[in-house]
């Protein structure tokens, strides 16, 4: 394969780095980073980034930009961008159709919803709609990260705005969530920090998007394009690490599988989040340092900016915002200066009397991992879906309501069977289902995201991506049952070769765990070259979900180990810290995550902890489902309140304005029919406070209690 991944992709990008390398020259003045020792110190790329991936592009903010791939406000809420030709999508086209899908699949993307009036491109930092389309000029540097093995391949990407002010210069993280690419945080993080003028660090922390198609042997490249995996080589973005032999036997008995890099690397990534996110800063650094500071001879720039020189606020949400905190506890070289977070996937090592109140009663069950959480919840929640309490849940699949309403049903049945749950009808057994989620943690608020999270596959997808990356799985072993296919849609047969493939757009429409691009979470068991897991049996697979509850509750030690790993002891260093999280947060319970952060932080911590919690009541945790029939009436946008967090750590920081203590924040859904829900206005979304008064949330000393 020609080795075109490391060039400049556009002459333009030379051009701007010689107007860059110009006007830096006449910069005067030098800083004492400039110098070390009296002797000119050089510029040197940072040890980690794979040599010759670095890849630097120019974006003019009207053909293209840095913020919406050219598409601009109208287009980002607009249909899918086109492909020249679909079986080939260059490199700017799938950069597109990333930036398009990730930024629609973490805010609510409605007019009625917000977008356009309190977020979108043409909204100023302040709420003000001055922005136009929104486009914004800059340059990207885009290369691997790696420890020299050549399969880690994480990708760093570091947006410049053209708007960077040298003299006041920050930076701003924003680490993909969930399983997604490099871009997965775009309109989370990266759009405030671009705003700011603030230079964006994107990482896909080694989980990112990278898919392989077995039979065929294509892999996805660093910009998405596709290569044959033996001629990539260790340019491939991720390619399954299995003998050959072995892979054709498999693609014999189980045809048009997938390998994904989450779940399929082997070595479980979550454990190097922070240090993913560390580096991506440093990655920043040198960035800057080439774009700003001065020649120190004819090859190198010098070091205007060294560790704690810039101001760098650590951001981003779900498990990116997870990987945040983890970098700010791993930090001991000045690189981050702040963190902001929204619903953090975070695993903590709660200190043995740390405790979890909510109006003063402990929360028995506050503080655990995602492994035992979710694999119960996959397990609970289809029947728990029939609950009483979760009458008129909101629905988000696409399969009918008889074979939704069946399947909860025969999950109830098998659960019951197994001694799991009781009850002597359905009715009673759903009941007990959730009084058991209510029993490991899970709020009451939450009731009806049970049926949705689990309809979507969310819940499942999680479940299966954690315990293959746990017990660093190779695809070829089928963990309890499962593998990631292309599916017939109108029977959920699996094994059968799609009309379209689904690798040509995977890194632009993919987000790294099943259902994904048309790739589907499968059931091998049964039938015959098995099926779509909701429709493989009667029960949806309850044998396959209860083997991944087993792996967690049997003590497997291959997933006890990497459940260790990925722990954190929730000393943040005396950094200032805000985390936002939804109440009613149904996929990362508040109770495991940010409640439980802020109970050991307060005791390992104590007096030098600058910890804010807001916690939103009616926010769950995707806000691009408020769009949704029945989402809409009933919950907020968590992404406003992250917005306001991170205007308040910019103000605490510049300014000294001191953060708002915990809090919760007691907001009024919209109302209305489903589906046709009012516009959301600020009478819905009341202001985080300076002072609480009863709703003040007390952590002191290892206890955290949240008034009702």
């Amino acid at each position: 394969m020609r080795d075109t991944r490391f060039v400049v992709r556009r002459k333009q990008a030379l051009l701007s780095a010689a107007m860059a390398i110009a006007c830096v020259a006449l910069v005067p003045g030098a800083r004492a980073g400039d110098y070390n020792g009296g002797h000119a110190q050089p510029n040197g790329l940072p040890a980690f980034v794979v040599p010759g991936s670095l890849q630097t592009t120019s974006y003019d903010g009207v053909d293209d930009d840095l913020l919406t791939a050219g598409l601009g406000k109208t287009g980002l809420a607009g249909p899918q961008p086109a492909i020249a030709n679909a079986a080939a999508p260059t490199a700017s086209e799938l950069r597109r159709l990333a930036i398009w899908s990730n930024y629609r699949a973490l805010v609510d993307i409605t007019a009625n919803g917000g977008y356009g009036r309190f977020w979108g491109p043409n909204v100023d930092l302040y709420g003000n709609d001055t922005l136009g389309e929104g486009k914004i000029a800059g340059a990207e540097y885009l290369a691997y990260a790696d420890d020299g093995a050549g399969r880690q391949n994480v990708s760093l990407l570091v947006q410049v705005p053209a708007s960077f002010d040298p003299a006041n210069p920050c930076i701003v993280t924003a680490t993909s969530s969930g399983s997604r690419g490099v871009y997965g945080a775009i309109s989370a993080a990266g759009e405030w920090g671009l705003k700011r003028g603030c230079a964006v660090a994107y990482t896909d922390k080694g989980s990112g998007n990278g898919a392989h198609e077995l039979m065929t042997g294509l892999v996805t490249l660093i910009d998405g394009r596709l290569a044959d995996a033996a001629t990539a080589g260790r340019a491939s973005l991720f390619t399954a690490n299995v003998p050959a032999g072995a892979l054709a036997a498999y693609n014999q008995k189980y045809p048009d599988r997938y390998a994904f890099k989450h779940a399929h690397s082997q070595q479980n990534p979550e454990a190097d989040w922070g240090k993913d996110t560390l580096e991506a800063v440093q990655f920043a650094y040198w960035v800057l340092n080439q774009q700003f500071a001065r020649r120190v001879d004819a090859a190198n720039h010098g070091v205007r900016y060294a560790p704690g020189d810039i101001t760098t606020i650590a951001a981003s949400v779900s498990n990116g915002g997870g990987a945040a905190l983890a970098a700010a506890e791993q930090d001991t070289g000045k690189w981050i200066t702040a963190v902001v977070v929204g619903e953090p996937q975070i695993n903590v090592r709660m200190p043995a009397d740390a405790q979890v109140k909510e109006g003063g009663q402990r929360i028995a069950a506050a503080g655990k991992p995602l492994a035992d959480y979710m694999t119960l919840a996959n397990l609970l929640q289809p029947c728990a879906a029939l609950a009483d309490a979760a009458a008129g849940a909101p629905y988000l699949t696409a399969l009918p309501v008889a074979a939704t309403t069946a399947i909860r049903q025969g999950r109830c049945a098998s659960l019951a069977a197994a001694g799991d749950i009781r009850g002597s009808d359905t009715q009673a057994q759903a009941n007990d289902a959730l009084a058991r989620l209510h029993a490991a943690g899970y709020e009451a608020d939450s009731d009806l995201l049970h049926a949705p999270m689990w309809d979507s596959q969310a819940v499942p997808a999680v479940a299966v991506t954690y315990a293959d990356a746990y017990t660093r799985a190779s695809v070829l072993d089928n963990l309890c049952g499962f593998s990631f296919g292309t599916t017939d849609p109108s029977t959920g047969a699996a094994g059968v070769a799609p009309a379209v493939s689904p690798m040509p757009t995977v890194f632009g429409l993919g987000n790294g765990v099943p259902p994904t691009n048309g790739v589907n979470l499968v059931y091998n068991v049964t039938p015959q070259n098995g099926a779509d897991h909701r429709l493989a049996t009667p029960d949806a697979s309850f044998a396959g979900a209860a083997c991944v509850r087993a792996l967690w509750t049997n003590g497997d030690p291959r997933m006890r180990r990497s459940v260790q790993a990925i722990s954190v002891n929730a000393n943040l260093h005396g950094k200032p810290t805000i985390i936002v999280q939804g109440r009613s947060d149904a996929l990362v319970p508040i109770n495991h995550a940010s409640r439980a952060y802020l109970a050991a932080n307060s005791e390992r911590e104590r007096s030098r902890s600058q910890v804010s919690l807001y916690e939103v009541m009616n926010g769950q945790h995707f806000d691009a489902f408020l769009g949704v029939p029945g989402f809409d009436t009933r919950f907020v946008p968590v992404h406003y309140y992250n917005l306001q967090a991170l205007n308040l750590m910019w103000s605490h920081l510049k300014d000294g304005t001191p953060l708002p203590p915990s809090q919760v924040i007691r907001t009024i859904p919209r109302g209305g029919s489903p589906g046709a829900a009012p516009p959301l206005s600020v009478a819905n979304l009341p202001a985080i406070v300076a002072n609480p008064g009863s709703n003040a949330i007390r952590a002191n000393d290892g206890t955290v209690n949240v008034p009702h």
